[in-house]
């Protein structure tokens, strides 16, 4: 396959650009599905000229279907995309950006979806789709996933999807977040997965930061207690990484501990947890859930996160999270690898 590729990028050069101009096109109605066609030409930045011959060209091929309320995959153009994915990994060199990524990491393994989350929100739900399969290929029967808050693990929860083998999955907050933006909240974003994909869930009711006295005591109550024991014993933790400043501002973190992380140099943010660039903690939120060292006893542990502008800290917290797998976009990759 891969000496077809390079064939074909010398003698037909042409082929490979018009192929990856109607897998995008395809790509973008899949996830945003019905959409009209101005939209889809303002998304991709593609001429309505040029667009309107590309769509016909589809729709005459039975690839998609024309609605009033805008255009949608067939089930026949699903079916190729799908076939389609693996090929244009290679055109694109998305799979040499994920064994290199893999190995220059030390991960169990790195999937990358083409664009650039910071330039094209859609490639933030194109990551979410890389991940729900992700998940799903990882399930074994009863499973406990827990998920972190944050806007691209919002994505994640668009793009979930019923279990066609109808296992028992039971999702749950990674950690508290009450007082962030209530759709970011990781029990907003557990009981959403677990509605899109016909499961259980169950919610913590805490604040995501806390002090030392008021976290001992919430940690003794009952009920809490019992969410915690399932958080902890689960078979599957998704989560995003934040940059440290600007989740630091999303949290109204006092001036005393802004200070303490831009002293530290922090880059990254985790689980509460503020990494400097060689992956060192300089700063730990109190907060009730899931703690670094839990890590090591979760059989799968997913982390999803993308944009150039994030590689400083995907690549700290990295460093601390082996055998993990990454999922991201070109963009993050891209500029993990020049650093």
């Amino acid at each position: 396959m891969k000496e077809m590729i390079e064939v074909q990028k010398k003698l037909l050069p042409d082929l490979l650009q018009i192929m990856q101009k109607r897998y995008q096109i395809l790509q973008y109605i899949r996830l945003m599905q019905p959409i009209g066609r101005r939209s889809l030409s303002i998304s991709l930045n593609i001429s309505e000229r040029v667009l309107r011959a590309e769509v016909q060209f589809l729709k005459e091929q039975n690839l998609i279907g024309i609605q009033t309320t805008g255009m949608i995959l067939t089930s026949e153009g699903s079916s190729l995309l799908n076939k389609l994915e693996e090929m244009m990994k290679d055109v694109l060199g998305l799979s040499l950006l994920e064994n290199k990524l893999k190995e220059r990491f030390n991960l169990n393994r790195a999937i990358v979806v083409s664009g650039d989350s910071d330039i094209s929100p859609w490639v933030k739900q194109e990551m979410g789709r890389a991940c729900v399969h992700c998940i799903k290929e990882r399930m074994v029967g009863k499973d406990i996933v827990a998920v972190t808050g944050g806007t691209t693990l919002a994505a994640v929860a668009e793009m979930m999807s019923p279990d066609s083998k109808n296992r028992e999955l039971l999702f749950v907050p990674a950690r508290g977040g009450l007082g962030e933006n209530v759709k970011n909240q990781a029990n907003t974003i557990c009981a959403k997965m677990a509605e899109r994909a016909t499961g259980n869930y169950r919610l913590l009711h805490v604040p995501d930061q806390l002090s030392k006295e008021a976290y001992q005591s919430i940690i003794e109550e009952p009920s809490i207690k019992e969410v915690l024991s399932i958080i902890k014993s689960s078979s599957m933790v998704v989560h995003g990484i934040g940059e440290a400043k600007t989740m630091a501002e999303r949290r109204n973190t006092s001036a005393l501990v802004m200070k303490k992380i831009n002293d530290g140099n922090a880059v990254a943010e985790a689980f509460g947890y503020y990494f400097n660039q060689d992956g060192k903690v300089v700063h730990k939120v109190q907060t009730v859930g899931i703690q670094l060292d839990d890590l090591n006893s979760i059989p799968n542990v997913i982390a999803v996160a993308g944009g150039a502008s994030k590689a400083k800290a995907i690549k700290a917290y990295m460093k601390k999270a082996l055998d993990s797998v990454l999922i991201t976009d070109e963009g993050a990759a891209n500029q993990l690898l020049r650093d």
